[in-house]
């Protein structure tokens, strides 16, 4: 890698990370271009769309879809690398794959999802992150802002929940570390988030401040047990969530982000962490509104010890801010850190935009037959449906589903209906629930209606039901369910993972997941 030899103006230049979109307009592209060629900025992070962005969400802006994001992307990144005097380390957020930010792109399970894999079939979760990395690598991104190594002990979490792998600090911790590991070898750095842990929060970050009322021991024990042992694991990056952890910050409900204590006392100091620092996005409201003046806030994470300042809105005053206030020491250890993560993201490179889709949908049917869980069941109540006539109900969405083609096949299956039926209309004793949450997310309900709800309820009142759930499993925590003897879950709603949930239901595949938090 051929760095040119740089002031210290442009030497802070490359802790800034400033968002790049890729379906920006002509004259917002112009605008990274100046960046790029004023600045000296060290890397983009790539999102969809300025309307997508998670602290628009008050806004409720339309995000278009743009059926050629990837093809967009490649050609931006290639572009934005020419014009750029020294390479450009390019990041992303794809937890499950480009296609958390891409259209048309292969997406992966969910990590809750992985979770649920048994500790024997590990090296599944190791391929997931090996293919998004190859992924990755096919459109000359060098950084996955991935994996979440948060412990989610909060199931009322409405920003991690179904991001983490698990509520077990063990579980997660292994399979974080197998999902990085992937990652690496695929030639793709990963970054462990969101340091000091963000699975026992219930406020958003990108809309306020989180804080954990722990005492230090017990953070030590449970958020802070997956970096511990990542470090120890010599991984490349961390980075910091915007989440207060007084008993951390000698009592001061300050984020994470923007604290000394946490960042060089805890970080540094007592973990013993070598590697780069990044700030979670700055634009997120838990911090950017605290210093109206521009290029403030730039500097104070940065002095609290962030390396990379990502998703940094004020670069020009920011540059300004750190060449002011901070020391020469400072700029040089954040720059070399910088370098040094550059030498090993740019080993090798390529961007071509061509993905395997086939070789996803094989990797997901074995994540799919690997993770489905039996989360109550009743084999007597079951077996019926062997045996007896049934019918299936599907909820969330129209009943042209694989899951239901796979099912009709059944000679004791007599009729496949919406949620527009009631109770009086279902004429067998068995009846089969097909549930397909209309959203992954715990805001309202899941986008589950009454309707869904009440439906579930007065079937299961007086019919034998078995409930498959294609969703987040915390679902089930506002479904009247009390009644049903069987409940499955199948966590997404892909086609391969309906198709397995079918095998199941026919008694061709058995559950062998494990949920991978407590319903």
């Amino acid at each position: 890698m051929n760095i040119p030899s740089l002031s210290i103006t442009e030497k802070i230049g490359q802790f800034f990370f400033p968002a790049a979109f890729i379906n920006d307009t002509d004259q917002e592209v112009k605008q990274i271009e100046q960046l790029i060629q004023n600045y000296k900025i060290g890397g983009l992070t790539f999102f969809h769309s300025r309307a997508s962005a998670a602290t628009n969400f008050e806004g409720k802006k339309t995000v278009i879809r743009n059926e050629n994001s990837a093809q967009r992307l490649s050609e931006l990144i290639t572009h934005y690398q020419s014009i750029s005097s020294s390479p450009l380390l390019i990041s992303i957020d794809a937890e499950w794959g480009l296609a958390m930010r891409v259209e048309n792109t292969p997406q992966y399970p969910y990590a809750i999802t992985l979770g649920a894999i048994p500790k024997n079939q590990i090296q599944w979760i190791y391929e997931v992150g090996k293919q998004v990395g190859i992924d990755l690598k096919n459109m000359g991104i060098h950084l996955n802002l991935a994996p979440v190594a948060d412990v989610n002990t909060n199931p009322n979490n409405p920003v991690i929940g179904y991001r983490s792998f698990g509520e077990n600090k063990e579980q997660v911790t292994n399979t974080s570390i197998a999902f990085y590991n992937g990652l690496k070898a695929s030639g793709i750095l990963g970054c462990f988030k969101h340091f000091p842990g963000h699975g026992d929060t219930e406020v958003d970050s990108h809309l306020g401040l989180p804080i954990i009322h722990t005492s230090k021991q017990d953070v030590y024990n449970q958020e802070l047990y997956p970096f511990i042992k990542a470090i120890e694991s010599k991984i490349d990056s961390i980075l910091i969530g915007h989440l207060a952890v007084p008993s951390l910050s000698q009592g001061k409900n300050v984020s994470a982000t923007l604290s000394k204590d946490i960042i060089k006392g805890i970080l540094r100091k007592e973990l013993g962490f070598e590697g780069v620092v990044i700030s979670d996005a700055l634009n997120m409201h838990s911090v950017s509104k605290l210093y109206p003046e521009k290029g403030v806030l730039e500097w104070k994470a940065f002095d609290a010890g962030n390396d990379i300042l990502c998703f940094a809105e004020h670069v020009e005053e920011g540059i300004l801010a750190i060449e002011k206030n901070g020391t020469n020491a400072q700029i040089e250890e954040s720059f070399s850190r910088i370098q040094k993560l550059k030498e090993n993201a740019f080993k090798e490179t390529s961007s071509t935009a061509v993905f395997d889709f086939e070789k996803a949908t094989s990797l997901n049917h074995v994540i799919a037959k690997q993770s489905i869980t039996y989360h109550k069941a009743d084999i007597k109540s079951f077996e019926k449906f062997n045996t007896e006539k049934f019918e299936i109900l599907v909820l969330g969405r129209s009943t042209d589903c694989v899951f239901c083609e796979e099912i009709k096949k059944s000679k004791y299956c007599t009729a496949i209906k919406d949620i527009h039926s009631s109770v009086s209309e279902c004429t067998t004793n068995n009846v089969g629930i097909a549930l397909f949450p209309p959203s992954i997310k715990p805001m309202q309900e899941f986008g589950m209606n009454a309707e869904i709800k009440d439906r579930i309820l007065e079937l299961s009142k007086t019919k034998n039901v078995v409930l498959y759930l294609f969703g987040n499993p915390y679902a089930l925590r506002i479904l009247p369910t009390k009644n049903i003897a069987n409940i499955i879950l199948a966590y997404q709603d892909f086609e391969t993972f309906q198709q397995v949930a079918a095998q199941h239901f026919i008694g061709q595949h058995k559950a062998v997941g494990k949920s991978p938090v407590q319903l």
